[in-house]
């Protein structure tokens, strides 16, 4: 086991050194934007630049953007927004509301997509499980933000219910109700990819165990229809459904580019779009660099969660 975790960390730095390599080196072929001829923090911005070897061959440049990370966790200064500000400390201060909606949102999908995906499996092929599959497909092959749209246009716009913006934390608490309320679009659009995901993933399962043998021995063992599903079907069906629940909590720094930026929600995900339209360069591969960094790691936990949950398997052996 350790051997094995072992492999995989190296495996995830090697990945990582690569992706940041290509992005940094392809980023850098871009054409270099021009500092904002305003404000007091110009010459600010040109000295930084010197010091990161703009102008200089790229890999010197990428030595020295290596060099101040690792001597001083220093991602640069913003230059096409919040020109003169440390990259990261924007991004932490935008970092709580990607965390707070996820959250929010994975609170609110897990129940719904668990419930959905046993009462169809229970229901197999008959008009209930007809119903709940159909409003899975729709919800999975629909792009979010066309269901975004849909649920501002009408919860926001058409009934008045929500308002178009999210609370301020300078007035509210990020756990409030009236945080939760103003978030509520947004959530919900998030959650509905999550429901239909899981409904479906939980559907498989179940009807696979379902129709398992041992689950017939348990019957004429005298065990009742609903003894035998809760004690054994539900037990064994929720060992490869556990870690995809536990996979949406891990990667709850993620959080949505466009769901963000379509409810006007100050987080790093609407950071990363803002990055990429005004070519900032130093936001772009900061937020590269933490994606990239979450990601990985969020595979080898989820990995490791499948022995934890279920000792009898074995990560890396044969």
């Amino acid at each position: 086991m350790g051997k094995y975790i072992l492999k995989r960390i190296l495996f995830i730095f090697l990945t990582f050194f690569i992706i940041i390599t290509m992005c940094f080196v392809l980023i850098k072929l871009l054409p270099l934007p021009a500092v904002k001829e305003m404000g007091r923090d110009v010459e600010l911005v040109k000295a930084r630049r010197m010091a990161m070897g703009y102008g200089k061959p790229i890999l010197v440049q990428y030595f020295l953007y290596w060099k101040h990370i690792l001597t001083a966790g220093d991602f640069g200064l913003g230059e096409q927004m919040y020109v003169g500000q440390e990259v990261a400390s924007i991004m932490l201060s935008k970092l709580p509301y990607t965390v707070v909606v996820n959250f929010y949102s994975i609170i609110v999908a897990i129940p719904f997509g668990l419930l959905f995906g046993i009462y169809a499996a229970l229901k197999k092929n008959k008009w209930q499980d007809g119903v709940i599959s159909t409003g899975v497909m729709i919800l999975v092959s629909v792009p979010s933000y066309v269901y975004a749209f849909l649920v501002q246009y009408f919860l926001c716009y058409k009934t008045g219910w929500f308002t178009l913006t999210v609370a301020s934390r300078e007035t509210t608490s990020f756990f409030s109700f009236a945080m939760f309320r103003s978030m509520f679009p947004a959530v919900f659009s998030l959650a509905l990819g999550t429901v239909a995901g899981l409904t479906r993933f939980t559907r498989a399962e179940l009807a696979e165990v379902l129709t398992g043998d041992y689950l017939l021995l348990a019957r004429t063992k005298g065990l009742t229809k609903n003894q035998a599903i809760i004690r054994h079907a539900m037990r064994n069906a929720m060992v490869p459904i556990l870690p995809m629940i536990l996979a949406e909590f891990i990667g709850i720094l993620g959080g949505s580019f466009i769901i963000e930026k379509i409810f006007s929600i100050p987080g790093i995900g609407a950071l990363a779009i803002i990055a990429i339209n005004v070519r900032d360069y130093n936001f772009f591969m900061a937020e590269t660099f933490f994606y990239t960094a979450l990601g990985l790691f969020s595979n080898l936990v989820l990995d490791l969660s499948y022995g934890f949950i279920d000792p009898r398997i074995k990560m890396g052996q044969r």
